[in-house]
């Protein structure tokens, strides 16, 4: 299985990206998928989820109302549109998926970097 991230990269507070996550060796449309990023000296942290029907998601508190989660099953692709980021978002982002009650660990991520 693997989970590669994509669509990182150096902006400026304020600007927007969008994460690609493309999926290889699993069909997410049996999982539920999220969304997780680690800041460096820091531990994982969770940012997004959606369930299989994209019919529900959760935010992390320091992300809701900026970012958005979503995904087609078809393509086998997660997404993360992040908008307004700040510094505070710098981070490498990555993917799982949910097996039971657990996430997956950490996959390939993409570097986010918000420059002030």
């Amino acid at each position: 299985v693997q989970l590669q991230a994509s669509g990182g990269g150096l902006v400026q507070a304020g600007d927007s990206l969008r994460l690609t996550c493309k999926a290889s060796g699993l069909i997410i449309n049996n999982y539920s998928m999220g969304w997780f990023r680690q800041a460096p000296g820091k531990e994982r942290e969770f940012v997004a989820s959606i369930n299989r029907s994209a019919t529900r998601t959760s935010y992390s508190d320091s992300v809701k109302g900026r970012f958005t989660v979503s995904r087609d099953n078809g393509k086998n692709m997660v997404y993360l549109q992040m908008n307004s980021l700040n510094p505070e978002d710098t981070a490498v982002y990555h993917c799982s998926f949910k097996w039971g009650n657990n996430w997956s660990a950490s996959s390939q991520g993409t570097l986010v970097t918000v420059s002030s």
